[in-house]
């Protein structure tokens, strides 16, 4: 009997043979451990993702399984705030391609990376990109949570702060997080601070701008936080965790109804 959601690590080998040929879809949460203010934990970018996942693996439990998180990921410009754990960006890259060939040299088809940190986004997206180059029968796709234009909406409405209140240990992480867990948030010790020197193209919000920098961290905060903590709800939380899953959950039903890429050498044309 299946557990619902099908967890990954707890099966058997011909258990994950078996999900294989159902053709199931393995979603991978990919986090991070890093500082998130006074306020908030240092693995909430790992509680979130996770969580927002699993909600997304039981909503379509008989189509996904779930694997464990990948909790260390790119971070070298919070290194000055205690609690960070980073890990080379090559290295990283490295090991989520590591991850998604693995799946498909098991045989699934169609796998998720779901990313829950905003610098391990473009690795994990180069990440998608090899394994799908080295297995290129398969379709690996990577995703940010709350990145659609479904999400967006919800954001726009749920939130009360201006551009700048939603980066990192903000608004909208506190929000999930009080949502999700809110014994592990204080809230006495949530500040507004957005220090990030913003520009006609360069900004810090959830959507940011089209001009990207990133100086090191302790340049701009003195928290840790970039964004308004202080307007954060839990009523808010479960807004965004109900996009943020169904939005995840229609990643899987898309790359679900997609054909198979099928490779064609035109050198010899």
């Amino acid at each position: 009997m299946w557990s619902s959601p099908l967890e990954y690590g707890r099966l058997t080998w011909p258990e994950v043979a078996r999900a294989a040929a159902e053709g199931r879809v393995p979603i991978v949460p990919i986090g991070m451990l890093e500082d998130h203010g006074p306020h908030l934990p240092i693995d909430t970018d790992v509680t979130l993702v996770e969580a927002i996942c699993r909600g997304a693996a039981e909503r379509l439990s008989e189509a996904t399984v779930l694997l464990p998180p990948i909790t260390h990921g790119y971070s070298p410009h919070h290194m000055d705030f205690p609690g960070t754990v980073t890990i080379g960006w090559d290295t990283f890259c490295r090991y989520c391609t590591d991850v998604a060939t693995s799946l498909v040299r098991h045989g699934f088809k169609r796998i998720l990376l779901v990313n829950g940190h905003g610098s391990n986004q473009p690795l994990v997206e180069m990440a998608a990109r090899l394994a799908m180059v080295d297995h290129p029968e398969s379709l690996v796709g990577a995703a940010f949570y709350l990145s659609g234009p479904a999400s967006a909406a919800v954001i726009e409405e749920v939130r009360d702060s201006e551009r700048g209140g939603l980066a990192h240990a903000c608004e909208l992480e506190t929000s999930l997080y009080l949502y999700l867990a809110p014994e592990a948030v204080d809230m006495a010790a949530a500040v507004d601070e957005r220090g990030y020197p913003e520009g006609p193209n360069a900004w810090m919000d959830w959507s940011d701008g089209p001009l990207k920098l990133m100086p090191w961290w302790s340049s701009f905060s003195e928290s840790g936080i970039q964004g308004d903590a202080t307007k954060a709800d839990a009523a808010k939380g479960k807004l965004l965790f109900e996009a943020a899953v169904e939005e995840v959950a229609s990643f899987v039903t898309e790359l679900t109804a997609k054909p198979l890429p099928a490779r064609r050498d035109h050198h010899g044309a």
